[in-house]
């Protein structure tokens, strides 16, 4: 017979013992769930973005770090990650890193990394490499193509309506060719609209240097331009204060919208819905039926477009905003071509 103190003992065991195998049956129902809860129930959706410069930009970089915060609140279970990089080798290694670390999509934002995605993306086939521009495509790499043209051709059409001086400008931070391609659809639509107006194009060498790309918006004014498209990321941030300060000239704003730089002074923005359009490839890739490709994304799909700036609406010739209106209606409809134009510097 069992005296108390020995029944105390076992009923405290066999306590404890259950009080275990309950804790264990729990954490493996959390890990049950955990699993159930990724995407698929696979491994989860890793996004990895490369800027060539700060996020901060209110442009091109800040709209792409938008895009993938797009990514990650409209995916479950999707995890991101962003580095900025500035030289091609960085480009690689942090292309290889993210590659090693299983990610399934990698952007690199903008024309210059597609090298780099071609070189790497063999290295891991079983990640996705995506750069916003360029016409390279591989097993598992390709680009996006904005026709950032289309709005361009618009923005000058507005540029040469506005101008009284007879000459606008284009500032650009390098001279990219999807850059170079949006100042000559830029200097097209401004000589539909004004054949004799004079266009000169700079470039102030980086993205990233406000205080050069102020450095070339006083001197594009003191050619004479009034009316100035810049293109230049961070660096055109100068741009938009030199024609705050100028009080007799406009600025057209890029990429993101920009019409609250500076409401005063700024015409509209040729914007690019950078979180539209990684949306379009992230859902592709996660959904497993991503085709490598050059991506076309233009104003049919209302991923680019021309956004005016409410504030200075009324300023623009009826004549020109019903050209804009015309001209839009045919590049929704795929109708018009634009025109071809030489640039001058």
């Amino acid at each position: 017979m069992l005296n108390n103190s020995v029944i105390h003992y076992r009923t405290v065991r066999i306590f404890a013992l259950l009080t275990v195998l309950n804790i264990a049956v729990g954490i493996s129902a959390a890990c049950g769930g955990a699993r159930d809860s990724a995407v698929g129930g696979a491994k989860s959706f890793k996004v990895a973005l490369l800027t060539p410069g700060p996020i901060s930009d209110q442009s091109w970089n800040g709209s792409a770090y938008a895009g993938l915060m797009r990514i990650k609140d409209s995916i479950p279970g999707a995890q991101v990650s962003h580095i900025q990089t500035k030289t091609p080798a960085e480009f690689e290694e942090n292309f290889r890193q993210y590659g090693a670390a299983g990610y399934s999509l990698v952007i690199g934002h903008g024309f210059e990394f597609q090298d780099a995605a071609a070189r790497v993306g063999p290295e891991f086939p079983k990640t996705i490499y995506i750069t916003t521009g360029g016409n390279t495509v591989g097993a598992n790499f390709g680009a996006m193509s904005f026709a950032f043209e289309e709005p361009s051709y618009i923005a000058g059409i507005i540029a040469g309506a506005m101008t009284k001086s007879g000459t606008v400008g284009c500032i650009g931070g390098t001279e990219l060719p999807p850059v170079k391609a949006a100042f000559e659809a830029f200097t097209a639509g401004a000589k539909s609209v004004n054949p004799k107006v004079n266009v000169i194009v700079s470039y102030i060498g980086n993205w990233e240097d406000a205080s050069a790309g102020k450095e070339q918006a006083l001197a594009q004014l003191g050619r004479g331009a009034d009316v100035i498209f810049q293109d230049a990321d961070a660096a055109g941030l100068g741009a938009f204060q030199a024609v705050r300060e100028s009080k007799h000239a406009y600025i057209i704003g890029s990429n993101a919208d920009q019409n609250a730089v500076a409401p005063e002074v700024t015409l509209g923005s040729v914007v690019i819905d950078i979180p539209h359009a990684f949306m379009v490839v992230a859902n592709e890739v996660n959904g497993g039926h991503f085709k490598p490709r050059i991506v076309k994304l233009d104003m049919r799909l209302d991923v680019v477009r021309w956004t005016v700036n409410p504030a200075l609406a009324a300023q623009i010739p009826a004549a020109a905003a019903h050209a804009v209106d015309s001209v839009r209606t045919q590049m929704l409809a795929g109708q018009f071509t634009i025109p071809a134009a030489t640039l001058t510097k």
